[in-house]
C-alpha cells in the first residue's frame, strides 16, 4: 500500500497513552484526540479494541474530542466483541461498532497505521 494514497488509521488498543501510570496514561491519550481536531489531514479512521472501547463510552473523558472528530467525518469504529467483554455495548455514545474483520481488513489496507 501506497503511504501516500491509502487510508490514515489509528488503532486505540488501549484507554490510556505508553506505559506508567494509569490515570496520567489515560489524560495523555484524552489530550491526543483533543489535539487531533486541530491536524490537517485528520485520520480517515480510529479504530478502538479492548480497553480502548472503554474511550467511546458513556463517562469517558474523550468523548467531546471524538464527536468533534466524528463530525468532521473521520470514521470511529469499536469492537463489537471488546464492547461486549467490559459490558459496554449499551453505553456506546460515538461511532459504531465494528469486527475483527473489518478491524483486520483497514489494518492492511491502511497507507498509514498509527497507535498513540
Amino acid at each position: 500500500i501506497d503511504p501516500t494514497s491509502g487510508k490514515r488509521v489509528i488503532y486505540c488498543g488501549s484507554d490510556q497513552m505508553g506505559q506508567g501510570d494509569v490515570e496520567f496514561g489515560q489524560i495523555l491519550l484524552t489530550n491526543f484526540f483533543a489535539t487531533l481536531i486541530e491536524l490537517d489531514p485528520l485520520p480517515d479512521c480510529i479504530l478502538f479494541v479492548n480497553s480502548g472501547v472503554k474511550l467511546v463510552c458513556a463517562e469517558a473523558n474523550a468523548l467531546e474530542a471524538l464527536n468533534q472528530l466524528a463530525c468532521r467525518g473521520v470514521d470511529i469504529a469499536s469492537c463489537g466483541l471488546c464492547l461486549d467483554y467490559y459490558h459496554l455495548k449499551d453505553q456506546l455514545k460515538v461511532g459504531r461498532v465494528t469486527n475483527m474483520l473489518e478491524i483486520a481488513e483497514a489494518q492492511m489496507q491502511a497507507g498509514q497505521l498509527i497507535k498513540p
